[in-house]
């Protein structure tokens, strides 16, 4: 039984700790300290395929069809969380709350395959090029990497790893948006993942999004 001294000791190192918690959260997120200048006339933004890593065990892998089976899983689960981030997107603008507009990922992934690019050789072009081949102002890239797919009957659900909460990490996602001009980068989101509560893409990527709401620069909530 924690005696009163015990309780204010334990009230006062979660005082000091608080702090620094919201200093690690913060730093998850970067915007370009010109945002507004290098932004000014967007109108429309492209959200690209994610390159995904997944590290599977061996009876994962053999499950999935070998090493090919597990980089069509790798091509699909960088689609999925395009489409969620796209449905996330176009919810907001439903709700007047994004100054941007997102291009309908079926024209950017067409006029991608076009060009035969894929996740993996879309590096060789850079933000300026990629948005001039897609018509954009902007272009939305990211990665998933993860020791376990987000959506599919093979997936464990996830939710984000917070403090100190002693959750094993299971996974990261990133992503960055580029200005279609400069190639500067304007906005740079990282977000560590864990096992937790039952979920699919769609909520997984609406939850982490909403956490990075008030500090997403096309947000009509930006700086408030």
């Amino acid at each position: 039984m924690l005696t009163r001294v015990s309780t204010v000791r334990l009230l006062l190192c979660a005082a000091l700790l608080a702090p620094l918690a919201v200093t690690a959260q913060t730093r998850e997120i970067y915007t370009n300290e010109n945002f507004k200048t290098l932004a000014v006339s967007h109108k429309k933004l492209a959200v690209l395929p994610f390159a995904v890593k997944l590290d599977l065990r061996p009876n994962a892998v053999a499950k999935s069809g070998g090493p090919e089976g597990v980089a069509r899983l790798e091509e699909n689960e960088g689609l999925d969380v395009q489409s969620a981030l796209h449905s996330y997107f176009l919810k907001r603008k439903a709700e007047n709350d994004l100054t941007v507009d997102i291009q309908d990922p079926a024209r950017t992934n067409a006029l991608l395959k076009q060009n035969n690019l894929t996740p993996a050789t879309m590096a060789a072009l850079t933000p300026e090029q990629l948005a001039t081949l897609l018509g954009v102002d902007g272009v939305m890239t990211g990665t998933f990497a993860s020791s376990q797919p987000m959506s599919g009957g093979a997936a464990v659900a996830m939710t984000m790893l917070v403090g100190a909460s002693g959750a094993t990490n299971t996974g990261k996602l990133t992503l960055n948006i580029h200005d279609g001009k400069s190639g500067e980068l304007l906005w740079k989101y990282d977000k560590s993942l864990s096992r937790g509560l039952g979920s699919d893409t769609n909520s997984i990527v609406t939850t982490i999004m909403r956490k990075a709401s008030r500090q997403f620069p096309y947000s009509k909530e930006f700086g408030k």
